[in-house]
């Protein structure tokens, strides 16, 4: 297993290009399930998780090809029914295979998911949403079992208790599309990768309006035919590294981003003293020494994205002052707080609050990654830490940011694996 080096304190400059968004590519990903024709998905980023999609579409009976971020789908046999626990376990985004199976076969058996260890995440909204739909759905030995004699159009209310989930949107959403009648999503999730993912199915032939908005109509047809679709950029990636130059006190700049995606983050980073120029679709980081605290809470999109929250966190540990971080879409999503104490920063958790007294200096030490987000605000601690940091089970890290070591080296910043 390895473990990544990283020996502070860095600073970085010069550019950084965003990869493909994974969460926006692996519903889309699913989506190549809803035809028998060809599929070619460009701007696929080189992960873990994408590559484990990859396996689990083969497992299907797909035939897929995945090489310079390109995907090409064919179908040479019929699908199988059956998404197998050892692939759907260790990732929660596969368990959008779902809704498609269900559609194209009428039924389908799927496996729990499993993924990152950030508290529960249910699957209530997944099964409301396809039961909605005229689908039967039980649940056996770890599997949910899916079956339908036809599905059909419906109003579905998708609201949960932490709001709208992405996921569950795309489920039901990709399942609509070929269901009988008209379905009409409320509460639907907006994000991007939400939106990104209509409009690939709208070019295979899918009839879809209000998409990014919390209200989407989805009228059935017979048929979807194949695509050619290009994945937008990873807004949690380019969060990243801005977040990595404000804590680095650097200017950088990043290049393939979606400024828009990233309103919530550039409204904060502007209260803290950062900034940040949009140029002509390129984005330029001007840190400052100073970073003013800043209190923020996490919603569903346009809200601030719970993906960037420990990013944040990381950052606001260097600030000067109080700040106080609620998450409100994963409550229980901090548990990277004990391991960026161990670096000197000093947090504390109350209920579904951090609340961090910014310090001067943080200091290398070994730490252990939980999950992919935890992981990345590690790295940035690291990169603006003295000494030397290691980051263990950095495999969360590959699920979720395509050559991080090589970007940031590029960056200038001193970084290397090594095994653990």
């Amino acid at each position: 297993m390895d473990k990544l080096v990283i020996q502070g304190v860095a600073s970085l400059k010069g550019e950084v290009t965003i990869s493909g968004s994974k969460n926006a590519a692996l519903p889309i990903m699913a989506a190549t399930l809803l035809t028998s024709e060809d599929c070619v998905i460009r701007n696929v980023p080189m992960l873990r998780d994408t590559k484990t999609m990859v396996a689990l579409l083969k497992s299907l009976g797909k035939k897929v090809e995945f090489s310079k971020n390109k995907l090409t789908v064919t179908q040479p046999a019929a699908l199988k029914h059956i998404a197998d626990y050892k692939l759907v376990s260790t990732m929660r985004g596969s368990f959008c295979v779902l809704g498609p199976l269900l559609a194209k076969l009428q039924k389908a058996k799927v496996s729990l998911p499993g993924g990152c260890v950030i508290g529960i995440r249910p699957v209530d909204l997944h099964i409301k949403g396809l039961t909605a739909l005229n689908a039967m759905m039980n649940f056996d030995n770890g599997y949910v079992i899916a079956k339908t004699k036809g599905l059909k159009g419906a109003h579905i209310y998708l609201g949960g208790v932490f709001g709208s989930s992405v996921l569950a949107t795309a489920n039901v959403m990709m399942a609509a599309t070929l269901a009988r009648g008209t379905t009409v999503i409320e509460s639907a999730a907006c994000e991007p990768e939400v939106e990104d993912l209509a409009n690939m199915l709208i070019d295979m032939g899918a009839k879809i309006t209000g998409h990014g908005s919390p209200k989407i109509t989805i009228v059935g047809v017979k048929k979807l035919s194949g695509v050619n679709y290009k994945v937008i950029p990873d807004r949690i990636e380019a969060g990243t590294y801005v977040l990595a130059a404000a804590a680095t006190r650097s200017n950088i700049t990043i290049k393939g981003a979606n400024y828009t995606h990233l309103m919530s983050l550039m409204d904060k980073l502007e209260e803290a003293g950062i900034k940040v120029i949009n140029e002509k679709g390129i984005i330029h980081v001007k840190a400052r020494k100073v970073i003013k605290p800043v209190s923020v809470a996490t919603h569903p999109y346009p809200g601030f994205p719970t993906d960037l929250q420990a990013q944040f966190l990381a950052v606001m540990a260097l600030a000067g002052g109080i700040s106080v971080i609620t998450d409100r879409v994963y409550p229980d999503r901090f548990i990277h707080i004990a391991e960026l104490n161990r670096m000197g920063a000093n947090i504390r958790r109350e209920g579904t609050n951090a609340i961090a007294q910014g310090v001067k200096k943080l200091y290398g030490a070994p730490v252990m990654a939980s999950d992919l987000r935890a992981s990345a605000a590690l790295v940035i601690a690291g990169l603006a830490a003295e000494g030397t940091t290691e980051v263990h089970r950095i495999y969360h890290l590959e699920r979720g940011y395509e050559k991080l070591e090589e970007k940031l080296v590029a960056l200038g910043a001193n970084v290397w694996k090594e095994k653990a």
